[in-house]
């Protein structure tokens, strides 16, 4: 009975390495997508918060505020060309892992003005790359986030 314990064990010796090498790739590769996916989410969390300063900013530096430099107005009582808004946006993003040179940012005015008690919205929007190449075709998309407010002043 030893004996024949014995054998089958012998027939059996390749099977230990083939089956250990499948799952050692299954995990490989779910462990690189759960890597993935928590980079994505750390990415349009940058986004979405970008999103958020460059409309605060916005809604504190309407075209009522005076100052100047960073401290002034977003613009003279119309629509600006917002650089100041989008080098808010830009700063805040580039703490994260974001290529600031894809970001797109767009501010509008829906109510033509940013004068007080009007309306402002600040778009970001972001192509994100995988890390890792296999998931380049699962994964390529584009990260957006809108946030909008109420010019104070």
């Amino acid at each position: 009975m030893r004996i024949q314990a014995i054998r089958r064990l012998q027939k059996d010796e390749g099977s230990t390495l083939i089956e250990f090498c499948l799952v050692a790739f299954m995990f490989i590769i779910v462990l690189a997508g759960v890597v993935e996916m928590g980079r994505m989410v750390l990415v349009y969390t940058t986004v979405a918060n970008a999103a958020r300063a460059g409309a605060r900013y916005a809604i504190v530096h309407g075209g009522d505020r005076t100052g100047s430099g960073v401290d002034g107005p977003s613009g003279p009582g119309s629509p600006c060309t917002c650089t100041q808004i989008t080098t808010v946006v830009t700063n805040f993003a580039s703490a994260g892992l974001v290529d600031t040179t894809r970001l797109t940012v767009t501010v509008g005015y829906p109510n033509g003005s940013n004068a007080a008690g009007k309306a402002v919205t600040v778009t970001v929007s972001y192509p994100y790359d995988p890390l890792i190449p296999y998931f380049s075709t699962i994964l390529n998309t584009t990260m957006g986030s809108t946030s909008e407010g109420i010019i104070t002043f």
